[in-house]
């Protein structure tokens, strides 16, 4: 069997969206971007197994972010600030990252990581239930992006979508869910949080106010432009 087929062929609970030989091929392409804090928070995600968006999928936040000249960001779960961390490079100095996770841990371990990178004076860290935090943050965003658990997708999207400006970016990670999504007959112990991202895929690209796509890249990131 070759890398292509073994890469697209499921296993009993998904599948690995993009063959990891591409994924390696494109990681070459892109040791500019590398800085000493991210190998310390990769290697804390992967002692820890905390599940952290991987650097090509941060890379890909931070041109997003770029082309549409975003200065506000709202993360619906944000973990230790692996992916705040891209959102903050490229809203510059004069731009907001609102971070938000119900763990005070992380909040202390994402102070320590983005100060190192010096980025922290851009991020306001609010601990507490994402949805609460965005309820008691006003305002309009560039970008409203969500990692939290999969079950609540649905929620934040409809939570997100109202308070988007127009020309700006609605982004979730796992949107492929290990290609569970693509799969009849998911395995019991998954079947909720693949059939609300199955939901959550479905609404944004059946609401006629968004232009939405996925790319499958490690786990599939959706970006949707309000129009």
């Amino acid at each position: 069997m070759n890398d292509i087929q073994s890469a697209v062929i499921p296993e009993s609970d998904g599948f690995i969206p993009v063959n990891p030989v591409v994924e390696a091929y494109m990681r070459t392409l892109v040791t500019h971007s590398d800085h000493p804090v991210l190998a310390e928070m990769e290697e804390f995600a992967r002692l820890r197994n905390f599940p952290i968006v991987n650097r090509l999928a941060g890379i890909f936040l931070e041109t997003q972010t770029k082309m549409i000249n975003a200065k506000r960001v709202f993360e619906f779960g944000s973990g230790y600030g692996y992916s705040a961390y891209w959102f903050a490079r490229a809203v510059g100095a004069g731009g907001r990252v609102i971070c938000s996770d119900a763990d005070a841990n992380n909040r202390m371990r994402a102070e320590k990581y983005l100060s190192a990178a010096d980025v922290w004076q851009r991020i306001e860290f609010c601990v507490g239930l994402a949805q609460d935090v965005f309820a008691q943050t006003d305002g309009i965003f560039d970008i409203c992006y969500n990692d939290v658990d999969k079950g609540y997708y649905p929620e934040i999207w409809r939570m997100a979508k109202q308070r988007i400006r127009s020309g700006g970016l609605y982004i979730a990670d796992n949107v492929l869910w290990h290609g569970r999504v693509a799969l009849q007959g998911s395995h019991e112990t998954v079947r909720g949080s693949t059939e609300a991202i199955m939901e959550h895929n479905r609404l944004i690209f059946n609401d006629q106010d968004f232009d939405a796509f996925i790319n499958p890249i490690r786990d599939g990131v959706i970006v949707a432009r309000k129009k």
